[in-house]
């Protein structure tokens, strides 16, 4: 029997390509979503068994592991993909808002790896690959929770890795740069607060027009992939992130400060299919 896999959030985006490329790969694919009903089609085309789950609900992350350990005999890679993300000015996010975003990017994923890593540790081996971001290694504009719960994601892995690695377990790290997942109409919410609406505004225009032309996120699932089959001691590996990762390394933090806010204070300007429109 082949290797299997767990990978949260298969709904859509990353997490169903991924699912869909580790199964046509030979590997025994669990997916979770939160209402995995409308996907008992896709699943059955492409070989996935799934399961229900809210990742956020630790008492469900304790029985869909050992759902999956039972019906697969062990868990040998956890992909945590599912996620989504809070934008805005923080003045704007509620309380609720802020702890929503930290329970489903952080405290979800984490949750998940406390109740793999016995199954793992029985077996001295396996591997945890968490789907981070570029936005784990910098930040934007009106994205600080969900900067905040990536930044969280990677110190964690960088540093989990070290007692993981005492019992044969691989810590691995994700980092795209912006593909068209569906996240920025599916998995997005918007805080506001009427201090920041014009400025505001003026980014989010910037973020949609770079979501209009992002390329499909298949390179993505190809790194998860490869993540997953790695046995060496690689902690991170961006996507199509690199250029943007040098950037930021070798700007002086004036000139990248007044890039990225520069967006903050002034609008895009209209294609020439948008002026003749």
């Amino acid at each position: 029997m082949g290797k299997t896999v767990l990978i949260t959030g298969v709904s859509s985006g990353i997490g169903r390509l991924t699912a869909e490329l580790m199964a046509s790969r030979g590997w025994q694919v669990a997916g979770t979503s939160r209402d995995p009903g409308p996907l008992n089609g896709w699943a059955a085309e492409h070989g996935v068994t799934l399961f229900q789950l809210d990742v956020t609900d630790e008492k469900r992350v304790a029985a869909v592991v050992s759902a999956v350990v039972e019906r697969f005999g062990g868990i040998d890679v956890l992909v945590n993909n599912a996620g989504y993300g809070v934008f805005g000015p923080l003045e704007g996010a509620t309380a609720a808002q802020v702890e929503a975003q930290f329970r489903a990017n952080l405290l979800g994923p984490l949750a998940l790896i406390r109740h793999v890593m016995p199954v793992m540790r029985a077996r001295r081996d396996g591997t945890i690959v968490n789907v981070s971001s570029i936005a784990g290694r910098m930040g934007s504009p009106f994205a600080s929770l969900y900067h905040a719960s990536k930044f969280a994601i990677e110190g964690f892995s960088e540093s989990f890795r070290y007692e993981a690695s005492l019992h044969g377990v691989r810590l691995k790290l994700i980092e795209p740069s912006h593909f068209k997942t569906g996240f920025m109409t599916r998995s997005l919410q918007l805080a506001a607060h009427q201090a920041y609406d014009t400025q505001l505004g003026n980014y989010m225009e910037w973020v949609y027009l770079e979501d209009e032309k992002a390329p499909a996120p298949l390179p993505v699932a190809e790194a998860i992939l490869r993540a997953a089959e790695d046995r060496s001691s690689r902690l991170r590996y961006p996507v199509k992130g690199k250029l943007v990762l040098a950037l930021v390394s070798l700007l002086p933090d004036a000139v990248w400060r007044s890039l990225m806010g520069g967006g903050m204070t002034r609008r895009p300007r209209p294609s020439r299919s948008q002026k003749t429109s």
